[in-house]
């Protein structure tokens, strides 16, 4: 279904948006979205579309795309320790990657305005006290009281605010040495108590600075470009007035683009076809993604790929799917198909972590790391099988030595979680997690039985 319809920043306001809050002071919320408009964007057009060509490389298999993060960003935890823990992981993960593989890794983090979260249900219940959900900070408080719980307008602007904040320090990292490879000690593991995987990963560091030290002597010149990384945001586009807010037109390129990020995504609960978040996504010039899960037909699917992706441009559009371990043999197969018939090139990614979470019998929120795993296999084998390709995974993660996930190396317990749980919303692979992770997948895509547990 190509639409006609004239679209604008504001034509979706004439669709059904699903998962917005409802803001009491109407008034206070058009000077809010009007003085964010009027600021200087987060990021770059030039930005976006070198992310939009590195991302039709990875569908085409040229390059992996690693795309992770925290499930929902604080306010509170905007601070140089946090937000270099997360660049730091997400570097590691990536060199590992690009060592396995012998590929080009696109880093993404799930940052700098991920603060919005949908939920199941608008309104939360305690000892017989019913409010408003937390929507994420950007929209309300997460305390449970009357005043905290209520939309607050100046929260989209806050969440400008600690964006940019965000965005500074992560730039200026990326772009001062922090990633650079002459020096290992910038990579030192601070919270890695398994000693295969510490040696392990010093052993691929040990790696790649004798290669670099033996290209330097043979061409006699110091290789400069190590010292600094590309690296590119995403978050859910779910507050639409926020998303507005940062669209706009740019000198000597066409069209309109989301400038608050570089990749947005829709998930599954607000990509009705004929829905206002789909309408807003259609018009912009991002690469964007959308959530794949079980709930998802051919016709569902058709109808997003027809409405989203018309042109079939390369780089606009990746699949993010989150099946769960159990679901990937008889769900993806269908997805890849409905493409193919579709005749559209979209870039396939693997979340393993929202289809695979479970409650322990305390009632804490958890995954397990070998669920993750088997999703993450599972989907590698299906593309190979079908001779399709996944070129790209998305996790939930921290740089933080939290225990919100069961397993991994040294084999957390249910008993485990109750030691430092800090996430809000959905549980994440901390540190040793995520390493051991990207350990996993380089060894599997080399093929040498490197998974093998």
């Amino acid at each position: 279904m190509q639409h006609s319809d004239p679209w604008s920043p504001t034509s979706w306001q004439a669709k059904q948006a699903l998962q917005q809050p409802v803001y009491p002071d109407a008034k206070e919320t058009d000077r809010v979205v009007s003085e964010i408009a009027a600021l200087p964007p987060l990021v770059t057009s030039w930005e976006v579309e070198s992310l939009r060509d590195q991302l039709a490389k990875a569908a085409a298999g040229e390059a992996f795309l690693l795309q992770g993060g925290d499930c929902a960003e604080s306010f509170d935890e905007c601070d140089s320790d946090n937000i270099a823990s997360k660049l730091k992981i997400l570097l590691q993960m990536s060199l590992i990657l690009v060592h396995g593989t012998r590929t080009r890794v696109i880093r993404v983090g799930r940052m700098a305005g991920q603060y919005a979260k949908p939920r199941s249900s608008d309104s939360e219940s305690r000892d017989g006290v019913t409010l408003p959900s937390y929507r994420g900070d950007l929209v309300n408080r997460i305390g449970f009281t009357s005043d905290e719980r209520i939309p607050d307008p100046r929260l989209m602007l806050r969440g400008y605010e600690r964006a940019a904040l965000t965005l500074n320090f992560v730039r200026a990292l990326a772009d001062g040495g922090f990633a650079d490879l002459h020096h290992p000690e910038y990579w030192k593991l601070d919270f890695i108590r398994h000693a295969k995987l510490a040696s392990d990963y010093e052993r691929i560091v040990d790696g790649i600075q004798e290669s670099i030290r033996f290209m330097e002597a043979v061409a006699d010149i110091r290789l400069g470009n190590l010292g600094r990384v590309d690296f590119y945001t995403s978050h859910e586009g779910l507050s639409l007035l926020y998303e507005q807010a940062q669209t706009r037109k740019v000198p000597r390129r066409e069209g309109w683009y989301n400038l608050s990020t570089h990749m947005p995504w829709i998930g599954m609960r607000t990509a009705q076809v004929d829905g206002a978040h789909i309408e807003y996504f259609r018009g912009i010039n991002n690469p964007i993604a959308i959530k794949i899960g079980p709930g998802m037909t051919p016709e569902w699917l058709t109808g997003l790929l027809e409405t989203l992706h018309p042109n079939n441009e390369p780089g606009r559009l990746s699949l993010i799917v989150r099946l769960g371990a159990g679901n990937v043999e008889g769900k993806l197969p269908e997805f890849v198909e409905t493409v193919r018939k579709a005749k559209r090139d979209v870039l396939w990614i693997c979340d393993p972590m929202h289809g695979n979470t479970e409650t322990t019998g305390d009632g804490i929120k958890t995954r397990n790391f070998d669920n993750i795993l088997s999703e993450l296999k599972s989907s590698f084998e299906v593309h190979r099988q079908l001779g399709s390709h996944l070129g790209g995974v998305h996790f939930e993660m921290t740089g933080e030595d939290v225990t919100e996930c069961i397993g991994g190396a040294r084999g957390l317990t249910a008993d485990d979680l109750k030691r430092d749980y800090r996430s809000q919303v959905d549980p994440r692979l901390n540190y040793e997690q995520a390493l051991e992770m990207s350990m996993l997948i380089a060894g599997y895509l080399r093929g040498n039985g490197h998974d093998a547990r």
